[in-house]
């Protein structure tokens, strides 16, 4: 278990569950990428006090997670890949997709979380994903990228973005 994946022990159960069904879930339907974004979302919620996994039906917070993980990545946009219709996904877990939709929005409420965050983004489309590279110098938000080589070394030993260009 990674850093990112510790939960507190009076969790440590619930996480299990929960991650049995979204690993099934990624393997049959996503990739290896989705289930480990997908795993450490869900330790993040198992460390919020309270933790409101403590409550509600696991597979429900497994859709959840999941379609939040999918909003994230432009999942249900039909010119990425992978791709899935958000009633599919919500259906795989036995949800209606409003329920599955309105337990996504709980959870990126909970986290402070919208599309094209960097913190939720897969690893392979983090160098496309603008969120993650916009940085404040000198009172003006910049792009990293296009910034001097020191900006970008100091940007990066600051972890204000995700690897040096």
């Amino acid at each position: 278990m990674s850093n990112t994946e510790r939960v507190p022990a009076t969790m440590q159960g619930k996480y299990d569950e929960i991650v049995a069904l979204i690993d099934q879930f990624c393997q049959q339907y996503l990739n290896e990428e989705y289930m480990e974004v997908c795993r450490g979302m869900t330790a993040k919620l198992c460390r919020k006090r309270p933790s409101p996994l403590a409550t509600g039906k696991t597979n429900t917070w497994a859709c959840g997670i999941v379609y939040s993980v999918g909003r994230i990545n432009f999942l249900f946009d039909k010119s990425q890949t992978p791709h899935m219709r958000a009633d599919d996904l919500c259906q795989h877990f036995g949800l209606s997709q409003k329920t599955g939709s309105a337990k996504s929005t709980a959870i990126m409420q909970l986290l402070k979380s919208g599309q094209s965050d960097p913190n939720w983004t897969l690893p392979s489309r983090m160098a496309d994903n603008p969120m993650a590279w916009l940085i404040q110098v000198n009172g003006y938000i910049v792009d990293a990228r296009h910034a001097p080589p020191e900006i970008q070394e100091e940007a990066f030993r600051r972890g204000l973005i995700p690897f040096l260009t």
